[in-house]
């Protein structure tokens, strides 16, 4: 069983969040990192009393902030939906996925952990009237 760290990076590979996940699989696809990873996060947020989601991606209706996003009332959020959505963003290239020192392309790729285990995520800003 492998252990991960998981990070969120800046374009320029400034680290903003880490994390770990342990007991993963030596070797998975990309899809299924991706859910895990946000299962984890899900879980995490659902388990605690804030309002501030630190996630992959943006849960439907919350705002956007510096901080985080804010979901109204603390409701509790939905992994699967999310992991749902957190697919679509990569697939729409929303962000980047880097194993080790190389990109994943592709959600069915597979992983091997065993050689890499560092996964940053890049989220990428799209650019303005482009």
């Amino acid at each position: 069983m492998a252990e991960v760290i998981v990070r969120d990076e800046t374009m320029s590979g400034r680290a903003i969040e880490s994390r770990v996940l342990l007991g993963l699989p030596d070797e998975l696809s990309a899809r299924d990192l991706v859910r895990l990873r946000v299962r984890e996060e899900v879980a995490r947020f659902n388990a605690g009393a804030g309002e501030v989601f630190h996630g992959l991606v943006r849960p439907v209706d919350a705002d956007a902030t510096q901080a985080g996003f804010v979901v109204p009332g603390g409701r509790r959020l939905d992994w699967e939906a999310q992991a749902d959505a957190a697919c679509a963003a990569f697939e729409r290239n929303g962000f980047v996925m880097l194993v080790g020192d190389r990109q994943v392309d592709r959600l069915d790729e597979v992983v091997d952990l065993r050689r890499d285990s560092t996964v940053a995520f890049i989220r990428l800003v799209p650019l303005v009237g482009g």
